[in-house]
């Protein structure tokens, strides 16, 4: 997507910069002032959005002409950092000095402020498959359901790789690409438009922590059926349900018992998942 949006995103790079300047060392970066947002329409457009969406809205936008820096923004708690070369991106080069967020940076420091907790610690792909969602839509449907403060994501199933924030009216607040700056655009509802996801800010029913490095979930209850996503580590997971299916032995652990992840699309064997073998308070799945 990068180079598609290249030189419209240099026009806008260069427009922005006569309105910011970087923050002092060790300081936030923000935008030169309070108007540079709203000239660039950057608020709660729609109504329908929770407290805590609208604040997250509120919090992005604040960070209008702030850099993008690949990376920015992963630091041990929320909030801008220096980034790093996206070694697949010439544009990155200078990102180890530029102080801002990348997509998914962004999107945590926006709902860790709104919050007052870190929900949204990680990659965009983790982000869209946050226990905390209470509401997923296609790309099929648009942004006719959508309201402020919801995620917009890029990719599929395996890599969404772009996350977004809704502002309603059509329009999005986001770290783009590197050699931009934060800035309000155009819902892209093409090319490879994956969907929205609502994030609220307590867990969802039925969440649980993994265990473990690098356990693959599966399209079906069986480590044979194929891999869908891999968890690097711990982490919350919702599931929906669970069933008797192939015994797995791992761990030093023997179990027959897997959960279905609804956010993931996918089943992981109950071995690593913390609990008992079989789930309290789980349904068996019909």
């Amino acid at each position: 997507m990068r180079n598609r949006w290249r030189a419209a995103a240099a026009a806008g790079a260069v427009a922005l910069s006569l309105v910011a300047w970087p923050a002092a060392a060790g300081q936030p970066a923000r935008a030169a002032a309070p108007r540079a947002a709203a000239a660039e329409g950057c608020d709660v457009l729609a109504p329908g959005a929770s407290a805590a969406a609208e604040k997250a809205v509120r919090t992005a936008c604040s960070q209008i002409g702030v850099w993008y820096t690949w990376g920015g923004g992963h630091g041990p708690a929320p909030g801008p950092t220096y980034g790093t070369v996206d070694p697949t991106d010439p544009a990155s080069e200078h990102d180890p000095q530029r102080r801002g967020f990348d997509c998914s940076g962004l999107v945590r420091y926006a709902y860790a402020e709104a919050t007052g907790r870190d929900i949204l610690n990680g990659t965009a792909h983790s982000q869209y498959h946050t226990p905390h969602a209470t509401a997923r839509f296609g790309a099929a449907e648009g942004t006719g359901p959508l309201v402020p403060g919801d995620l917009l994501v890029w990719g599929n199933a395996r890599e969404v790789h772009h996350v977004a924030i809704y502002l309603g009216a059509g329009k999005m607040v986001e770290a783009r690409q590197s050699g931009t700056r934060i800035t309000v655009s155009d819902v892209r509802t093409g090319g490879d438009f994956f969907g929205a996801v609502r994030v609220d800010g307590a867990p969802g029913q039925g969440t649980f922590s993994t265990w473990g490095t690098d356990v693959w979930t599966h399209v079906e209850p069986s480590t044979t059926s194929a891999r869908v996503h891999k968890f690097a580590g711990p982490t919350s997971v919702r599931v929906q349900c669970q069933k008797h299916a192939q015994s797995v032995t791992a761990e030093g652990i023997t179990n027959d018992a897997w959960s279905y992840l609804p956010d993931h699309r996918a089943w992981i064997t109950n071995i690593y998942i913390k609990g008992p073998a079989w789930l309290d308070g789980v349904p068996t799945c019909r």
